[in-house]
Formats: structure tokens, C-alpha cells, sequence
């Protein structure tokens, strides 16, 4: 592959303009197709093989009028203090407000909380409920303007009022935060490169890439049913391995040229060496997002696969655009101090003097001098690193699982209000009712028994009556809990609910009783993920393992990289617990209610951290792999992986935090969680796992941490990561033809 690879970035190089033209066809082919392609479907999500699915699917076949997808919002209503909802001068109000609902823009109906008999027991709340049209990603400005007018009109007129649902907008106030990591990515990129151009290539490069993912996912949308959310993942993992890969390309032939290569060679030996480094992390990075797929959960079986199609986009970016890239400017990629020596203008007296005092330097860089640190006390480092991790990674073993709902917004937001407002007047249940279907013969009478029956079933509120379809076939039942959605007392109720299923079955006479509601969804999908959890870590970590047996030809290397990982992982969890569950250094972070976590965080953490954490791994180790099948002892290998690869390995972890990092400024808690998280996760993986225990490991166990038994290393094919067969096919063809550079009078 290192020898493909070779000629690839030199054709790449000699060939730049052609090889530039292709992309910039492709990026404007797909972005066309993009522009043209029928709109993507409305977002979707669906469990196959769960109970609440299954009463989903049945619903909608029952009860066809029901489940239409118009979007619909509560307006809560509570009269002012002192005063009775049902008083005529409250009731007047109330059905100024009802008017002005009903002849809101897009509205097809908006209930009348006195005859839906929707007032609190203390007749100081009530409630209506406004139907739109149109679902809630097709709603217009005019919509939410024209529901935002009446709300304010009414609170005018003395009431409070507040509203909840999936047609009251959700207020996204950008914080400026990934401004502000772009334009330290920028700064770190400009400080490690020293040349402006050397610094917006992978930012060039990595928008590129994830352009062509964007607009393919656009463009496919309606075919394969990829809605507008589809793109987030891709968007993101894009972003982040798009510049870690051309930033590794570019920092190796920078070195190249700084052993004297000429330009095509040094773009040739870059692609090949870095570039087979690139390949296979990049190849660890998909089986992390198609991995995805083990859940089964259509949405994120088609965000992981859509991201795994972004990073293969930003692969053959890095092996084929950046060589081209570095053709057009193959001197200004260096650092301004080391240009004029490769352009052949002769060096002034001061420049003269300054690279004689460069050149009698012969203090190593901080990487050595780190790693020699760590070769020298290997011990502490590793119990430093792996103690102190652990202890982090300790709330992660408190860890609870939730979904998001208005009850986490916050506290200033109208939907929170409204949650609380219902809360407080109509109990802590009616925010997560729960609907029972039931199926037979004559279904509402097997219904009404049913109802009766869960009346008396402790943790139950209150029931409604039977609602039988047209053909009596299915009846609904809705149980209001006496506890709130996310309490564990209700996913108890509902365990019990479904458990006490087959017996009120035989004893109604129904064929099948289902458990279903937003509060059961939730459930339903907790469980999911965290039935999905094992395996997918199994799957990922395994196959990630033999690709990285297969790259360092060893055991013990793939072996540490997974559970450097899983600690890594660990401790960002705990992190991730101790702020934003128990509450820790909350009004550092402005987190307004701690709760449950996420349940989609630890999987979509897992995805995108594993990418990143392999990239740094592939790209530290491969260099000392190389350096040890040269000829080095396993001490030199490692002083020779962190002073190539560290600088590099600690840009692209500083680029990464910041960019996350910018997510935690967000008012929303759900992205400041997520941004969080991220950072914190690479923050670890990169300094801690990969810069100080990994080299102590590779310390303590010296040429053992590349044993591979003979019978596995003859089965393996050998990939040449190091380029050894390069070297060798190099040296033969030099042997016969010495190769000359015809560019070498082009100065970039």
C-alpha cells in the first residue's frame, strides 16, 4: 500500500492541476445535484422491535384521523392571583385568547378548555390545545409569529400564559462559541505551521470534504430517506478528522524536505507513509460510525452511515488533494526562516548567522525531551495517568440514562413554564400520560373492564374512558401516572403495566395489550441503547483491534490503544456525571437543572471519540513503528515518534478540544452536554492516554511491545505502514535511473 500510495501523491503533485480541477468538479457536481433533489422527508424515528413502536404502528393503522402529523402546542392558562379560571371575567379573557388560537396562521382547530373540561381541581389553570396543518419542521416564521402574537395578547390581558409542543419554537441562541473554536483551530494551525498557507490547507481541505458529504447526503435525501438531522454527525466527525488528516500530510513533508528530499519525492514519501497512516485511521473511524448500525434504530443507522461516507470523503481528500495543494505551493508551506534555502537565492549576512546559531542548537524539541522524561520514570507517569483517570471516571458508575423533554429546558424558557405550570396544577404525571391499546373483538368493552382494573394499580393517578375506533377492534386508554416522566417510579409503572399485560388479556378478552406514550418511548429507547451498548463497543474495539494488529503487526499495541480508550472514555463520563447529574460546578458551566444524562450521549460519545483517539494512536505510533523496523532501539523508536508526531498529535488535539469546547458557551444543555463531553474526552485520550501512558507502557515493555507470534505474522499480510518496501523499491529504481525532480526549478 506505502508504494501505491507513493505514486498516488506524487502523480498528485506533478499533476495538481488536473487533480484539483476533479475536486472542484466533484464539489460542484454535488452540490448541484444537492440543489436540484426533491426536499429531504420530515425527521422520523422509529424502534423496530419494541413494544411502544409496535402499539405506534398499530395506532396508525387503527386510527388513521389520530395520527395525522400536523404539529400541535398546549397553551397553559392560569388566572391572575386571587382569581378563578372559571370566573366570568377569567372565562371572558380565555375565550379572547381561544379566538385568537383558532385564527392564528396554519391552525385547523384549538380546543375549548371548558368544554374539554380541561381546568385544574383548584380552578386556577387550564389548558387548549392548537392543531396546525403542517408538521413542525414545515412550519413557517408566519406560524410561530402569528402563535407568539395571541400568547402575548393574552398575557396583556392580565392572564399568565405559556405554551409547550413541538409548534412553539425553540429559541437556538448562539453563544459565539464556534466562532471562537474555528479561530483558535486557526491560531494553533498558524502556530504550528508558521505559514498562513501551511494553516489553511487543512481547514481548505476539511470544509471541502465535508461540502461533498453535505450536499451527498442532501442530494440522496428523498432516495434513501435522509432527513435534514441526518448530517449532524457527518458535519461534525467530518470536520474533525478532515483536518487532523492533511495536517499530518502536510507535517511530514515538512520533514521530508528537512532531510534534504526533493519536492515530488517528499509529497510522494508523505502520501505514502502518512497517507497509509491516514487510510487506516480512517478506516477505524468508519467501522466506529457504521457500528451504529448493531443498534437498531434507523436514525442513527443512518447518521453513522452517512458520517462513515463523509470520512471516506475526507481519506481521499487527504491522500489526493493535499499532495496536489502542496504542488502549488510546495516552499510556502515552510516556515518563513527555512524558505530561502530551498528556493536557491542566496542567504544574507544576518540570515547567515541566524541559521548558524539555528543549526548549532542541538537542545531536542519538547516532544523528545517529554519523552525521554517519561523513558525515565515510566512507573509514576503510568500510575499518575492511570489513578488519575480512574478517579474521574468514578461518577460514571452513578450514571442515569434520559431522554430530553420540556421538563429540562430552561427555567426562562415559555415551554419549561408550561411544563412546570402543568406540573404544579394538574399533577406531576400529566406531563407523561401513558396510552394502553387494546385489541379484540369487542375492544371497548375489554377496554372499560381493563380501565377499571388499572384505577386500582398503585402509581396511577387517574384513567380515562375507553376510546374505541369505528370498528371496535382497537380501543385507547390513557393513564396518567402519579409521578413525572423522567421519575423512576414511573418506569416502574410501566414494567408493571406491561407485566400485568397477558393476565388482563385473558381475563378481558383482548388479543394483545400494548404499553405505549412518550413516557414509554423514552423507556423503550433507554433500553435499547443500553442493550446496544456491549455489542457495540465489541464489534468496534474488536475489528478496530485485528486493523491495528494488522497495521503494527503486535499484540500489545492494539491491546493498550483499546483500553487506553475505554479509560479515556471512562473518566469523560464521569466528568460528564458529576457536572451536569450531580451538579458540580453548575453555575460554573450555567447548568440550570441537573438530570439524567442524555441516553444517546455514551453511544455518540463512544462514535466519535473512538475515530479521533485511533487517529492519534495510528499517527504517534506509526511513526515509532517505523523508526524500530529501521533499526531503533525501543527508547530511540518512541523519542523519535513524539519528536515527529507529538507537535502534530498535540495540534490536532488543542484544534478538536476548541471546537468542542466552543459548544459548552451554547445556552442549550443538551449541546453545551455534547460539547462537553467531546472535549473533555479528546482532552484526555490525547494528553493523558496517548502522550504519557502509551509511551510508559511502550517503556516498561521495551521490544515485547512488539512481539507478534511467527505462525500470526506469516498469516498477516503485510501493509508496509513503515515504508520499509518503499525504501527498497526506492533504492532499486535508483539503482537503475536516479530519479530527478522535473519540478526542482519551481519555487512555490
Amino acid at each position: 500500500m506505502t508504494t501505491f500510495l507513493y505514486k498516488l501523491g506524487c502523480f498528485a503533485f506533478r499533476r495538481r492541476g488536473l487533480m484539483t480541477l476533479l475536486w472542484v468538479l466533484a464539489f460542484v457536481g454535488v452540490g448541484f445535484a444537492a440543489s436540484t433533489a426533491a426536499p429531504p422527508p420530515a425527521d422520523t424515528f422509529s424502534m423496530p422491535g419494541t413494544e411502544s413502536q409496535k402499539a405506534f404502528d398499530l395506532l396508525r393503522d387503527k386510527f388513521p384521523a389520530a395520527s395525522a402529523e400536523g404539529a400541535s402546542a398546549r397553551v397553559v392558562i392560569r388566572a391572575p392571583q386571587g382569581q378563578k379560571i372559571s370566573g366570568p371575567e377569567a372565562k371572558a379573557k380565555v375565550d379572547a385568547l381561544v379566538a385568537d388560537l383558532k385564527k392564528a396562521p396554519g391552525v385547523i382547530s384549538a380546543t375549548d378548555p371548558y368544554q374539554a373540561n380541561a381546568l385544574s381541581k383548584d380552578d386556577t389553570t387550564a389548558y387548549a390545545v392548537v392543531t396546525y396543518k403542517d408538521a413542525a419542521p414545515k412550519l413557517a416564521d408566519e406560524e410561530h409569529d402569528g402563535l407568539d402574537a395571541a400568547l402575548d395578547k393574552g398575557r396583556g390581558s392580565g392572564l399568565t400564559v405559556e405554551a409547550g409542543g413541538d409548534a412553539v419554537k425553540i429559541e437556538a441562541a448562539m453563544g459565539g462559541g464556534e466562532q471562537i473554536g474555528i479561530l483558535i483551530s486557526a491560531l494553533v494551525l498558524l502556530l504550528t505551521f508558521g505559514s498562513l498557507i501551511a494553516a489553511g490547507m487543512p481547514l481548505l481541505t476539511a470544509l471541502i470534504g465535508v461540502g461533498v458529504g453535505i450536499s451527498a447526503i442532501t442530494a440522496l435525501g428523498s432516495t434513501l430517506g435522509l432527513s435534514t438531522t441526518t448530517s449532524t454527525l457527518a458535519m461534525m466527525i467530518g470536520l474533525a478528522v478532515g483536518i487532523d488528516y492533511a495536517l499530518f500530510i502536510i507535517s511530514r513533508y515538512r520533514s521530508e524536505i528537512a532531510e534534504g528530499r526533493e519536492r515530488t519525492e517528499a509529497a510522494g514519501r508523505a502520501v505514502g507513509t502518512a497517507g497509509s497512516a491516514v487510510v487506516f485511521a480512517g478506516l477505524t473511524v468508519i467501522i466506529a460510525l457504521a457500528g451504529l448500525s448493531v443498534i437498531n434504530i434507523p436514525m442513527l443507522t443512518k447518521m453513522g452511515l452517512s458520517a462513515a461516507g463523509t470520512v471516506a470523503i475526507a481519506v481521499l481528500l487527504a491522500v489526493t488533494l493535499v499532495p496536489a495543494l502542496l504542488g502549488w505551493a510546495p516552499i510556502r508551506v515552510l516556515r518563513r526562516r527555512d524558505r530561502k534555502q530551498y528556493t536557491g537565492k542566496p542567504l544574507s549576512a544576518r540570515e547567515e548567522r541566524k541559521a548558524a546559531k539555528l543549526a548549532a542548537r542541538t537542545k531536542p524539541n519538547l516532544g523528545s525531551r517529554w519523552a525521554g522524561y517519561v523513558l525515565r520514570h515510566p512507573v509514576a507517569v503510568l500510575l499518575v495517568g492511570v489513578v488519575g483517570l480512574g478517579a474521574i471516571a468514578v461518577p460514571a458508575a452513578s450514571l442515569e440514562l434520559g431522554l430530553p423533554g420540556e421538563g429540562t429546558m430552561a427555567p426562562e424558557t415559555t415551554q419549561r413554564k408550561a411544563y412546570d405550570m402543568l406540573s404544579e396544577s394538574f399533577g406531576p404525571g400529566f406531563n407523561g400520560p401513558l396510552m394502553i391499546t387494546v385489541s379484540g373483538k369487542d375492544a371497548k368493552a375489554a377496554a372499560t373492564t381493563l380501565a377499571a382494573d388499572l384505577a386500582q394499580q398503585n402509581g396511577v393517578e387517574s384513567v380515562s374512558p375507553a376510546s374505541p375506533n369505528q370498528a371496535n377492534d382497537t380501543a385507547i386508554i390513557n393513564v396518567v401516572p402519579k409521578t413525572g416522566p423522567t421519575d423512576a417510579k414511573t418506569e416502574d409503572l410501566v414494567h408493571e403495566l406491561r407485566g400485568l399485560a397477558s393476565g388482563e388479556a385473558a381475563k378481558t378478552g383482548a388479543t394483545e395489550i400494548l404499553v405505549t406514550g412518550q413516557t414509554a418511548m423514552f423507556i423503550d429507547f433507554s433500553k435499547t441503547l443500553d442493550d446496544a451498548m456491549l455489542p457495540y463497543l465489541a464489534l468496534v474495539v474488536g475489528l478496530a483491534f485485528l486493523l491495528l494488529i494488522l497495521v503494527f503487526r503486535s499484540i500489545l499495541v492494539p491491546l493498550k490503544a483499546a483500553l487506553g480508550f475505554l479509560l479515556s472514555v471512562s473518566a469523560a463520563l464521569g466528568a460528564v456525571v458529576a457536572i451536569f447529574q450531580w451538579g458540580w460546578l453548575q453555575s460554573v458551566f450555567h447548568v440550570d437543572q441537573p438530570g439524567p444524562i442524555m441516553s444517546t450521549m455514551p453511544i455518540f460519545m463512544i462514535g466519535v471519540v473512538f475515530g479521533l483517539a485511533m487517529d492519534y494512536e495510528v499517527f504517534l505510533v506509526s511513526r515509532m513503528r517505523e523508526a524500530y523496523a529501521h533499526g531503533a532501539t525501543p527508547g530511540e523508536s518512541v523519542v523519535t515518534g513524539f519528536k515527529y508526531g507529538g507537535r502534530v498529535v498535540s495540534a490536532a488535539a488543542i484544534i478538536m478540544t476548541s471546537v468542542f469546547s466552543g459548544f459548552i458557551l451554547e445556552d442549550n444543555v443538551l449541546v453545551k452536554m455534547i460539547g462537553f463531553a467531546l472535549a473533555t474526552a479528546v482532552l484526555f485520550d490525547a494528553f493523558v492516554v496517548r502522550m504519557a501512558i502509551v509511551p510508559a507502557l511502550f517503556a516498561l515493555l521495551g521490544k515485547s511491545a512488539w512481539w507478534l507470534p511467527k505462525w500470526l505474522d506469516k498469516l498477516l499480510p503485510n501493509v508496509d505502514v513503515e515504508g520499509e518496501k518503499l525504501n527498497k523499491h526506492l533504492s532499486a529504481a535508483a539503482s537503475h535511473a536516479p530519479y530527478q525532480d522535473r519540478e526542482h526549478e519551481y519555487v512555490g
